[in-house]
């Protein structure tokens, strides 16, 4: 009898323990369920405070790459490596509307003007040799786009790509001043260039997933305000932050040329500094998330993933706003501060206010601009258009009064205004090309944004440079390019509703559907908190 009471027990523990070993396994089932959906759907975690600050801390370390190291300090260490400019026809003094100039500034300006690089029987000037080192390194970079969207979406180096394209970028500052020739600046820039586009697609890669922490991935169509709030928010200040450290690297770069008399180390100096300060962004690729993309089963499938932008129209619009905004800012910029510094002999502190006023006053202008944005409903097709009627405001009015001299408070007040116009522009042009974005290719759309970006703001430098002191030839490319601008955005095949529509972000009411696996219905995420509370 006691050996049945014993069997009886065994039975009753095996029977307790299949029971929940079977437990455990429906447990994991339905865990494995989620996961497995979690990636189809592509859902992402909402992003912390610490996640946010340090995105925004790369905006800060790494803006100033394409804004002002390759466009200005560049060219400055290259002319003092060259030969020694010619003697002008009106003397280091008289600039051509016949205002006294200092001689240490006409000398300046002349040394990155003049032809006095010689490679193969041409003559090229230091801003010339830097557009072609420019272009160079975009046309030897743009295999990359391939490379880099693949890995970005597919794999999981992520982290290994922000970080080794960031270090590779930073070092590369370091022996600028080893060699005292101008025929190895197309390797440092190439390498400088290179690797921003890399880090800047990672960048906005991790916008678009943060954005998607926000969101969902995917909202109804009356809901599709918030996400364009939430990302215009984050695009904005992020602006704001680069912005910022384009006005320190600025200052930076004018203290060390009127502290110490050899220039060509002092800009050394700063050349390392943007490579240190571009390091501190380091500390974003903690935060790079891997995404929550399928991987696909076929791997010839990789091989056309950079074109899957191709196949949706309004993204290929918005690349081509793109192009002309970066490409219309950067022409008036490169135009103005020569006109500025050879026609108008402005003293070297003021070129420094300018610059200040110019990096400084998106700060308060973008930031002012989002409450008027939330009244007045503007997308950010609509905050684009702003910013290229500032364009056109600017260039015209630079262009009606070049013959004359200029008022130092009218040169800051549109100073201020033509900053704002490039920060709108940039700014929300990211935006609407994020919001053309399919959930899992945002790494393909990113590079395509930085590279396509990157390749305007060299094309509106080598134009200008190329004819420097010619303000009005500036001014009526950028006037045409910002008209062609606004045409392409009303006139043109671009929507952020319907591109993210096209993209399978944005459903109709009726087509919504939950999700197969319970709680993790996110097609009709609404943020309820107020969102200064979310994203700060």
């Amino acid at each position: 009898m006691a050996e049945t009471d014993g069997g009886g027990g065994d039975d009753h523990d095996r029977m307790e323990n299949k029971q929940e070993a079977d437990v455990q396994n429906a447990a994991m089932k339905i865990e494995r369920g989620r996961e497995a959906y979690k990636g189809y759907v592509g859902l992402e975690e909402k992003p912390s405070k610490v996640e946010i600050w340090c995105w925004y801390l790369y905006g800060l370390s790494s803006y100033f790459v394409l804004t002002t190291l390759v466009p200005v300090v560049f060219p400055l260490i290259i002319s003092q490596i060259s030969s020694s400019p010619q003697h002008p026809v009106l003397g280091w003094n008289i600039a051509s509307i016949s205002l006294v100039c200092t001689s240490q500034q006409m000398q300046l300006y002349e040394s990155v003007t003049q032809r006095s690089i010689s490679v193969n029987h041409l003559k090229f000037s230091p801003l010339e040799w830097t557009s072609i080192s420019w272009l160079l390194a975009l046309i030897l970079s743009s295999p990359l786009i391939h490379f880099i969207s693949t890995h970005l979406d597919y794999t999981h180096n992520q982290k290994l790509i922000a970080a080794a394209s960031t270090a590779v970028g930073s070092l590369s500052f370091l022996p600028v001043g080893f060699f005292h020739t101008a025929c190895i600046f197309p390797l440092y820039i190439t390498l400088i260039v290179a690797s921003y586009v890399v880090a800047s697609a990672s960048h906005t890669r991790h916008l678009a997933l943060m954005v998607r922490g926000f969101t969902g991935p995917s909202l109804y169509k009356s809901q599709f305000p918030v996400r364009s709030s939430v990302s215009g928010w984050f695009s904005s200040f992020s602006t704001v932050f680069g912005c910022l450290g384009s006005a320190v690297l600025s200052a930076f770069t004018y203290h060390m040329l009127q502290r110490y008399s050899e220039r060509f180390v002092s800009l050394w100096v700063v050349s390392i500094f943007s490579g240190l300060k571009w390091l501190l962004g380091m500390f974003h690729v903690m935060f790079v998330r891997p995404g929550a993309s399928v991987p696909i089963s076929d791997p010839m499938d990789y091989k056309p993933h950079f074109l899957t932008l191709f196949k949706y129209p309004h993204a290929v619009g918005t690349l081509f706003v793109i192009f002309l905004s970066s490409f219309t800012t950067m022409c008036i910029f490169t135009g103005g501060i020569l006109y500025l510094v050879g026609q108008q002999c402005l003293k070297s502190i003021f070129i420094l206010y300018f610059w200040l006023t110019y990096f400084i006053f998106p700060s308060f202008s973008l930031p002012l601009l989002q409450p008027l944005q939330q009244v007045i409903r503007a997308d950010s097709i609509k905050m684009q258009l702003v910013g290229f009627f500032l364009a056109l405001l600017t260039s015209s009015v630079g262009y009606h009064f070049r013959g004359k001299i200029w008022e130092r408070q009218h040169i800051l007040v549109f100073s201020g205004i033509q900053s704002t116009c490039t920060g709108l522009l940039h700014a929300f042009g990211r935006v609407l090309l994020l919001d053309c974005t399919p959930n899992g290719k945002e790494g393909a759309f990113s590079m395509w944004f930085s590279w396509v970006k990157a390749l305007g703001t060299c094309a509106g430098f080598a134009v200008a440079s190329a004819m420097p002191g010619n303000i009005s030839a500036s001014f009526r490319i950028a006037f045409c390019t910002a008209m062609i601008g606004i045409i392409t955005l009303i006139f043109g095949n671009i929507s952020d509703v319907v591109g993210a529509k096209a993209a399978g972000v944005v459903h109709e009411e009726s087509s919504e559907k939950g999700s197969p696996v319970p709680g993790l219905d996110t097609s009709s995420i609404i943020i309820k908190q107020p969102l200064h509370d979310q994203t700060t």
